[in-house]
C-alpha cells in the first residue's frame, strides 16, 4: 500500500435557515481545515434545513464522481426544523454506527450532557463517505481534530475512510 498522502475531493454542505456566505463560520471553519490537511473543497453550498432539498443536494453530491466525501454541517440537532439525519440517513448503503457515538464522547468534554442532544451520523453512500456535524464552529472543530483528520488521511494505520473512496484502493490501508 502506497504510504504517500493522497488529497481527497470534499464538498462542504451547510444546512441552515439563517446563515449566509458571510455568516458561515463554521462551514469556513471546514473548508479551512481540509484544505490546510491538503485536501480539496470541491463544492460548497449554503441550503434552508428542508428534508427534501437536503436529500436532493446530498443525493446529487453522492452521484457526482468528482466528489469523494460530503460533510454537512447543521440540522442534527432536535429543534423543530433539524431534519439532516432523517434527509441524508436513508440514502446509506451502509451506517458508520461508531461515527456518532464517538463524536459525543469527544464533545461530551466542552459541552457536557448537552451532547446527547448531537444527532451526528455518518454512512457510505455510492462509495461516497457522508458525515454529518452539528452547525456550531465548536462542533465542526471537534468533528475534524478528532476524527475526521486522522480517518479522511490515507497513511492513518491501522485503518482510515480515505483508502475506501480513493478510486482503486477500495480497502483499508494497512
Amino acid at each position: 500500500m502506497n504510504d504517500d498522502f493522497i488529497p481527497l475531493d470534499i464538498a462542504v454542505l451547510t444546512i441552515s435557515d439563517t446563515r449566509d456566505e458571510s455568516s458561515d463560520r463554521s462551514g469556513a471553519l471546514l473548508i479551512d481545515a481540509l484544505e490546510r490537511a491538503g485536501h480539496r473543497c470541491a463544492f460548497r453550498r449554503i441550503i434552508r434545513d428542508e428534508l427534501y432539498q437536503i436529500r436532493a443536494e446530498v443525493a446529487r453530491l453522492i452521484a457526482d464522481p468528482k466528489v469523494q466525501v460530503v460533510i454537512t454541517t447543521g440540522g442534527t440537532g432536535f429543534t423543530g426544523r433539524d431534519s439532516t439525519p432523517e434527509a441524508v440517513g436513508v440514502l446509506f448503503d451502509s451506517h458508520i454506527e461508531g461515527f456518532g457515538e464517538m463524536f459525543r464522547r469527544l464533545s461530551q468534554d466542552d459541552v457536557g450532557s448537552s451532547t446527547i442532544q448531537s444527532r451526528a451520523l455518518a454512512g457510505f453512500a455510492n462509495h461516497t463517505a457522508v458525515f454529518c456535524l452539528p452547525g456550531s464552529t465548536g462542533a465542526c472543530r471537534t468533528g475534524w481534530k478528532g476524527i475526521l483528520f486522522e480517518q479522511l488521511d490515507s497513511r492513518h494505520k491501522p485503518c482510515n475512510f480515505a483508502n475506501l473512496v480513493i478510486p482503486g484502493r477500495g480497502q483499508h490501508g494497512g
